[in-house]
């Protein structure tokens, strides 16, 4: 029964990644962060290495599966999988006819776990505060770039793959964000959705090489300078609430490849401009009982990782 219970505990975790991931400037290494498997997560996926090919080549499937922490592994990704395929459409359309109210959520999310992460570092000292300021200051610049039109060639599709992923276990940088300034978000969104599975494989490959390559400075990182890296990371969250704010005003639009009209270039703008300028209901109301939502979720989230898995 506890094995049981420790296994359906990482595919919850593993799902509420996968949802995050979805989701332009919201990273699924967060919620790996705030429900305590984070570490095993970089670790885990560091043990991929040649002596885990070696044992694998080897046919000695028992010592790969112990060597790369299998069953961790593939619980969580199970989780994010499942959530990926089934969220794909609804987080489409909330993004499309809902958007304060989803983005509101998020934002309420984020807060509480920049939070919860600044908590992790006990002690602070300048080069902290400075390496704080850093990742606030490198995410506010990142948001701030423009969507852009890119190649759909499988080449470009594999990198867009190695670079997002990396993005995706990096808490505060969004995989999907990172998608959206390549030109490649709506392209695999498009491709989840109508299981286009060419593309998908081809991405799917480009996110196993990032995955690997990564997962090791990541490691050293944490291992070596736990809490200059922590702080870092926790500006890219903080800096990160720059791309979620509910309000905005699109400043120029564009045609993406399904001939759907997009936003290129928008502007962070207060609910009152909002209604003003856009002539739409900034819905104020229940943008802050989302942005509750989203806090109390973290709060849950936060006791579901003190629970042992």
């Amino acid at each position: 029964m506890l094995i049981i219970r420790k296994y359906a505990l990482l595919i919850v975790k593993g799902m509420c990644m996968g949802a995050a991931d979805v989701v332009p400037g919201v990273s699924g290494g967060t919620i790996a962060l705030i429900t305590g498997i984070y570490r095993e997560l970089v670790d885990s996926l560091k043990s991929i290495d040649m002596q885990a090919i070696r044992q694998l080549l080897r046919l000695d499937f028992r010592k790969f599966w112990a060597h790369i922490n299998g069953s961790f592994l593939l619980f969580v990704f199970s989780g994010i999988l499942i959530s990926v395929f089934s969220l794909a459409r609804l987080l489409k359309w909330l993004l499309l006819d809902h958007p304060v109210y989803i983005w509101s959520f998020f934002f309420g999310l984020i807060i509480a776990s920049a939070i919860l992460v600044l908590r992790t570092v006990k002690k602070w000292k300048l080069v902290e505060y400075l390496a704080l300021l850093l990742g606030i200051v490198s995410m506010v610049i990142l948001t701030r770039f423009s969507p852009a039109e890119t190649s759909e060639a499988y080449w470009f599709v594999f990198i867009s793959g190695a670079i997002a992923i990396c993005a995706m276990i990096l808490p505060g940088i969004s995989g999907a964000f990172i998608l959206l300034i390549l030109g490649k978000y709506q392209f695999i969104l498009t491709a989840v959705s109508e299981l286009n599975i060419e593309v998908l494989l081809v991405f799917g490959l480009g996110v196993i090489t990032g995955l690997i390559s990564f997962s090791r400075l990541l490691s050293y990182l944490l291992n070596s300078y736990y809490r200059l890296t922590i702080a870092v990371l926790a500006g890219f969250i903080i800096g990160s609430l720059n791309k979620i704010w509910p309000w905005k005003e699109t400043i120029s639009s564009r045609l993406n490849s399904h001939g759907e009209t997009v936003p290129l270039l928008q502007k962070n703008i207060l609910p009152w401009k909002y209604s003003v300028l856009t002539g739409s209901d900034p819905q104020l109301t229940g943008a802050l009982l989302f942005v509750f939502s989203g806090i109390l979720i973290v709060i849950l989230l936060d006791q579901l990782g003190k629970k042992k898995v």
